[in-house]
């Protein structure tokens, strides 16, 4: 591989990254972000839920809606766009959008007031233990494991690595063959018989072919020069 070829695979490399890469951090992602955006409305069939209407499922308010399910869509999305996507800007995009759903499921709870958003409370019906653990389902825990994975997958993408520039330079190779794959350019020509290589390999061959044409050579001129030589000759004198 050229100078050239690599430098413009490692070019290639800061930007575009395997699909792999992000795969196991965008399926968590995911699975992660769903939860979060679905829990307040399915909470209520796993006896997880606040008020008001802990026992209703599918119950909208205003602050469901800002501190649970738009930062459950935004983790979401980026975890879509750290499986599907295979440019470097997208993915970190996708990282930092999961990151900031994660970080807002976090501190949300505590602006609610601020933000003249009734938050509620856990269901009041339960213990203390299973109130603590709709806390953490619903905010605190679903909102650090998204920041989490998040922060994983950005740390990962932010390093250009052996494997990507092996990568880059196997994509960069494939383009530089494809203009020449359909023209016919830039192909060997099909393979012929080498006769005077192989007979000069030999050794054998080109001790005939020089004895062969000397013999050719030392003919031709002797029939070329017989109706010259006749034509030349003088007449024969009559007798008297």
């Amino acid at each position: 591989m050229t100078k050239d070829t690599h430098t413009a695979s490692v070019r290639a490399s800061r930007y575009r990254v395997p699909r792999t890469r992000g795969a196991m951090s965008g399926l968590l992602l995911l699975i992660l972000g769903a939860w979060a955006a679905l829990a307040p409305m399915i909470g209520p069939y796993f006896n997880v839920a606040y008020t008001p209407a802990p026992n209703d499922a599918w119950h909208w308010t205003a602050a469901r809606g800002w501190l649970e399910v738009l930062p459950g869509a935004a983790a979401f999305l980026g975890g879509l766009l750290l499986l599907v996507s295979s440019s470097r800007v997208m993915t970190m995009f996708g990282g930092w959008l999961a990151a900031a759903g994660g970080t807002w499921l976090i501190v949300g709870p505590t602006l609610a007031d601020p933000l003249n958003l009734d938050l509620g409370t856990p269901d009041p019906s339960s213990n203390s233990g299973l109130q603590t653990l709709d806390t953490l389902l619903l905010f605190y825990g679903v909102g650090a494991a998204i920041l989490f994975v998040a922060a994983a997958a950005l740390g990962r993408l932010s390093v250009v690595s052996v494997r990507d520039v092996r990568a880059a330079e196997r994509r960069v190779a494939d383009e530089q063959q494809a203009p020449n794959a359909g023209t016919g350019y830039g192909q060997a020509p099909p393979a012929t018989e080498d006769t005077t290589g192989t007979r000069a390999a030999t050794g054998r061959h080109s001790v005939r072919d020089d004895s062969a044409r000397s013999t050719t050579v030392s003919q031709t001129p002797q029939t070329e020069q017989q109706p010259y030589a006749q034509s030349a000759a003088p007449p024969p004198r009559e007798r008297s």
